[in-house]
Formats: structure tokens, C-alpha cells, sequence
């Protein structure tokens, strides 16, 4: 491992985009994404994901300048066709359409079809919780979790987000409905590092250590039958309301040549009564982060508050990350792009 200031990476990261067709503000977007899930320890959204994009682009099924085709079906339901674009491109111009909608009616929702991994839920959850409003999102993946009892994998990682304003900092809830990430399987096998027991199957749905082993089989859903049924409620909501693919049939988030078709959700809240809600969420945050802790040294947090104290440590002592991974990055401007569809 080594240690990179947070301004180094973005620049390289932002210049390998460039040169292959993103618009610099677009380059910047997507780039903070994959940096602040670094910087938090996330590493399975990270930095990791560049090839991939730029790979995808290079392969045109990414168009790297799209930002979807807007269409609302109701007065606060408005449906995207992310034209294959770039997640978090298409994503923020979603939640820029339907923001004056909630702030009028109270709520509004958007559902992305035929867009790109939107990466970490969390970094929406906080820019949306900053303007006072509260983020309900959630996404699906392929199919890389097994049912509860099941051997093979049958339904997404189906991440869900829950963003509220609060001071100092807004409570972000950020997880996936597996036990792990996929992205943070890829994470182990590229380091060579064997998994913790319990975390996957294998292709003949045995457990296994190997990270190699598990990238080929199957999560297990967190916290047994309670983690699988939330999935898969998420699973069939966000096809239902998107109009994406479903289970087994979804692809485009880990690999670098099929059209992306999985489904995005996006719910936003704007609370009646602000202020007061804020104080009194604030308050009672406070109060939980004051409880006496079960280990000393050890103070309770809410969600959210790890992530953040490890991205301040980041920027101020700068980002580790895989020597490998850095010369991998340093390298990604040598792809040629070939005919690719710059919308």
C-alpha cells in the first residue's frame, strides 16, 4: 500500500477520462464519486472502477457525455432513459429535475433505466441531505447473492440508501443487502487476499475463502432471512418502478462490453416542518453518539460518522491505496477509445 494525495489522483483520474471523451465537468463528477468511496475505505466503489468505465467507453456501450431522456408519468414520477450514460451523470440530473417538485408537493421520485453504475449511494445521500431534503435510494446489480438456503446466486447486491439533514453532520445510512459488496470480492482477488469464511460460495455452491473462487459464485445475503427478503423486496420494487431487467438477466456493472440494464431509484422528501424536524433529529443523534460505550475508547457513532472521519484522515495525511492498483491508473490512457458514440 501506499500513500497519494487526494489532488494527485483526481487530476490523473480526471485527465484518463478526458482523453477518452468525458466532458471535464463530467470527468470531475465522476471522478469525486470514486474518490470520496475511497477515501472512505470503500474501495469496492473506488478507484478500482476507472478501468472499468474507460473500458466500457472504449467498447461504446458507455456514452460518456449522455445525461438521459427525461419523462414525467405522474405529477412527482419521473421516468429516465439514461441513454447509457455515465451513473452519476445521468443520477444528478434526475435529482436536479425532481428537486423543485419535492420542495413544491412535499415528494417526488425518479426511476433510471439504461444507465451506468451509480457507484456509492452515499455520496448522493449527503449532497441531498445538505440542501435539507431526505434521500431515499436504492439500485440494483447482477445477480450475485444467494437466496436465503439457496446455493447459487439469484438476486442483486441491491444496495439502500436513507439520507436526513441534521447538524453538524446529516445521518447517512449507505448498505447493501448482501453481507459484502462484489466490488470488494474483486478488491481481495486483486491483492490476493482470501475472504473471511461465511461471506461467499463458490461456482458449485460450497463455502470459500477464495476471493478468485467467490467472484465465480455467490454472497450471502446479510443477516440471513431478514438481509435476503429486504433484497429482494428492493430487487423487484426497482424493476417494477423502473422497467429494468430483473435477477439473473441483469449485467453491465462488472464487465466491459454489454449495455448496462439494471434499475435506479431515487425518492426525495422535502420535510414539513425543516427547521424543527432538523433540531430535533440533530438532538436525538447527539444523544445516541453520547451513549456510554460498550467498549472504552470506543464512542457509539451513527451511520455515516466512520465514513466521514476516515475521508478527513485521507485528505489530510492522503488516500492509501494498492500499488497496483496506482501504476494500473497510470496506465489507462494508453486504451484506444475506437468508435465511440460521444453524445
Amino acid at each position: 500500500m501506499m500513500k497519494i494525495r487526494a489532488s494527485e489522483i483526481a487530476s490523473l483520474a480526471e485527465t484518463v477520462l478526458i482523453r477518452h471523451g468525458v466532458a471535464p465537468a463530467y470527468a470531475e463528477t465522476q471522478v469525486n464519486l470514486l474518490l470520496q468511496a475511497e477515501m472512505r475505505g470503500f474501495a469496492s466503489h473506488g478507484l478500482l472502477r476507472l478501468r472499468r468505465i474507460v473500458e466500457r467507453i472504449a467498447s461504446g456501450v458507455s456514452a460518456p457525455n449522455a445525461t438521459g431522456t427525461h419523462e414525467w408519468l405522474g405529477q412527482n414520477f419521473l421516468a429516465v432513459d439514461g441513454q447509457g450514460g455515465l451513473g452519476p451523470i445521468v443520477a444528478l440530473a434526475a435529482l436536479d429535475t425532481i428537486e423543485q417538485r419535492a420542495r413544491e408537493s412535499g415528494i417526488a421520485l425518479t426511476a433510471i433505466r439504461n444507465s451506468n453504475h451509480i457507484g456509492m449511494l452515499a455520496w448522493y445521500g449527503e449532497q441531498m441531505a445538505a440542501k435539507g431534503l431526505i434521500l431515499i435510494a436504492m439500485t440494483t446489480s447482477e445477480a450475485l447473492v444467494h437466496p436465503w438456503g439457496g446455493r447459487s446466486a439469484m438476486l442483486g447486491t441491491n444496495p439502500l440508501c436513507i439520507a436526513v439533514p441534521a447538524n453538524p453532520e446529516p445521518l447517512v445510512l449507505d448498505m447493501a443487502t448482501s453481507l459484502v459488496a462484489m466490488g470488494k470480492i474483486h478488491d481481495y482477488a486483486n491483492r490476493g487476499v482470501p475472504i473471511p469464511a461465511g461471506w461467499a460460495l463458490d461456482r458449485q455452491g460450497d463455502p470459500t475463502t477464495d476471493a478468485a473462487a467467490a467472484k465465480a459464485g455467490a454472497i450471502a445475503p446479510f443477516g440471513g432471512a431478514k438481509g435476503y427478503a429486504l433484497g429482494l423486496a428492493i430487487e423487484v420494487l426497482v424493476t417494477a418502478l423502473s422497467g429494468a431487467a430483473i435477477g439473473t438477466d441483469i449485467v453491465g456493472t462488472l464487465d466491459s462490453d454489454k449495455v448496462c440494464n439494471k434499475g435506479d431509484v431515487f425518492i426525495l422528501i422535502s420535510p414539513q416542518q425543516g427547521a424543527a424536524i432538523e433540531a430535533l433529529v440533530s438532538a436525538y443523534l447527539d444523544d445516541i453518539r453520547q451513549c456510554a460505550p460498550a467498549s472504552p475508547g470506543e464512542p457509539v457513532s451513527v451511520p455515516g460518522d466512520r465514513a466521514r472521519r476516515a475521508c478527513a484522515k485521507s485528505l489530510a495525511d492522503g488516500v492509501e491505496i494498492d500499488a497496483g492498483l496506482w501504476r494500473d491508473l497510470q496506465s489507462l490512457d494508453q486504451i484506444s477509445i475506437g468508435k465511440v458514440n460521444l453524445l
